[in-house]
């Protein structure tokens, strides 16, 4: 396609309500279906302002906005109702961060792609609650914060601290938390609280590499560096007391612990292998794709099969890498208060996705359908009722974990109809990046950072300074704009709003 003006480009875009964009056939080539994006008033003039920077440059780079790469998703084969952008979505590596995309398996044709989950497989959100109130934590956050970070390794290059051979190695690969929970780091109700009970059960260890796995094993129980973190939260608004209830959070005030990470190197590791084998399939099956670094593969194939079984190994390591940190996060906060985790009430609220491929059952045109739901970037929100959810929440809709920025509040949402109906039951995951990582280091000053998020009263502990300036919150979009758009929108509900007061970093 030749390239086109800006004012050619919005010819195929259709605003449908106060927060929706419909991206219609024809803005990219080869389009299946549309796209859809989400957005208010502040986050749309973002993502023109990308469009218009792309069309005026264009050619001179490599850099697709997210409207361009949301439109390439909607070109895959197989792909089925629309490719859809939530409220956080920003440009990454094939789709876009914050893009969802819906395959159906019954079609020969439906594909599977990396680049729909991203390198850092199962990267995810958990959320731990106490007993504590800020008042009992306020005296010693700094000794807290400090305890925390000691008891966790973080950091680019950082080794776990949880006994792990390859042998240990290979079953929690297969077995996800069920490993963890037979060596004792969890407890046996963390497993209900966590979306696929954290265990994908077509994992197969012997579609990984060793160099995956040699990766893999130092790293279990690491933070990691990036976005990662380790924060302790207090409870800051209460939206709805029933659901908060449900999920033990009680009052104001409250203290909570979230956990965000993912697979680390491992992950990374097995989605660049399957990537080599991808491109070989592409070029046999002469599956043509608007963007090359949206290699895949059909469902079906064996690079296909082969990738899913790989990728839910790769789920499964993160799970239990959280699982590693949340036993270590128990034991830094029993000790401080001389207690045990079990009297602080220390139990899991949920666990969620935000990188992940999963077969699930949906509603396409009137009819039941079983779909590959690539999830980038992007979380799942089921509704109340439904048989996938604890439990414990349905009544409410599942949790949803929604992290901000190092300094900046975080949500719980809960799912909804409408949501499972419009986005396959997907919302936001977080933020979103509103400036590359190399800008924001040529543009904050780390000391700078620090000072602010002292005077708002918030220990941070990090490992490396240069990391303090990549995840600024001035790095990033509005986490409130992300979360109320989703919550207008109707795909997901706002449940509470979470204040940090101490930051573990990588």
């Amino acid at each position: 396609m030749a390239p086109r003006d800006y004012k050619q480009e919005l010819e195929y875009l259709e605003k449908r309500g106060k927060n929706m964009w419909r991206i219609k056939k024809g803005f990219v080539s080869n389009m299946n279906v549309d796209g859809l994006f989400f957005v208010n008033d502040h986050l749309e003039k973002l993502m023109f302002d990308e469009l218009r920077m792309h069309c005026k440059f264009q050619g001179t780079g490599g850099f697709l906005p997210a409207m361009k790469q949301i439109g390439n998703v909607a070109a895959l084969p197989g792909i089925v109702g629309r490719s859809i952008g939530l409220p956080d979505v920003h440009s990454g590596y094939g789709f876009a961060i914050g893009n969802m995309a819906a395959f159906d398996m019954d079609n020969p044709d439906s594909i599977v792609s990396p680049g729909g989950v991203g390198f850092d497989i199962n990267c995810g959100v958990r959320l731990l609650r106490t007993n504590l109130s800020e008042s009992d934590v306020k005296p010693v956050k700094d000794q807290l914060a400090q305890s925390m970070f000691n008891h966790i390794p973080v950091g680019v290059g950082s080794k776990g601290v949880i006994p792990m051979g390859a042998r240990d190695l290979e079953e929690a690969l297969e077995m996800g938390m069920d490993w963890s929970l037979r060596e004792g780091y969890v407890w046996a109700e963390d497993k209900e609280h966590c979306e696929e009970y954290g265990r994908m059960l077509q994992a197969d260890s012997s579609k990984v590499s060793f160099k995956a796995k040699k990766r893999g094993l130092p790293q279990l129980g690491t933070l990691g560096a990036g976005n990662h973190y380790a924060e302790l939260q207090v409870v800051d608004e209460i939206y709805n007391s029933q659901a908060a209830r449900k999920m033990g959070i009680d009052f104001k005030g409250q203290v909570c612990v979230m956990v965000h990470c993912g697979s680390r190197g491992f992950g990374h590791q097995v989605a660049t292998d399957a990537l080599v084998q991808m491109e070989k399939a592409m070029k046999r099956d002469k599956i043509e794709v608007n963007d090359k670094q949206l290699a895949c593969a059909r469902i079906h194939s064996q690079e296909g099969q082969d990738y899913l079984k790989a990728m839910a190994t790769a789920a499964n390591f993160a799970w239990v890498n959280r699982s590693s940190m949340t036993f270590l996060t128990r034991q830094a906060i029993s000790k401080m208060f001389n207690s045990t985790p079990d009297d602080l009430d220390m139990h899991v609220i949920y666990d969620v996705s935000h990188n992940i491929a999963k077969i699930e059952t949906h509603i396409v045109d009137g009819k039941e359908k079983t779909l590959l739901v690539h999830r980038k970037g992007s979380t799942r929100a089921f509704p109340p009722h439904h048989p996938l959810i604890p439990v414990d929440y349905q009544l409410t809709g599942q949790p949803v974990l929604i992290g901000g920025t190092m300094g900046t509040c975080s949500y719980v949402l809960t799912g909804t109809e409408h949501g499972m109906s419009e986005t396959f039951g997907t919302t936001c995951h977080g933020a979103g990046r509103a400036l590359s990582r190399a800008k924001s280091r040529r543009n904050l000053d780390y000391t700078e950072v620090l000072n602010k998020l002292h005077e708002l009263g918030i220990s941070i502990r990090v490992a490396s300074p240069k990391l303090v300036m990549e995840e600024a919150p001035e790095s990033y979009k509005n986490v409130t704009d992300v979360v109320d758009t989703c919550h207008q929108a109707g795909i997901s509900q706002k449940c509470v709003k979470l204040r940090p007061i101490a930051v573990i970093k990588g």
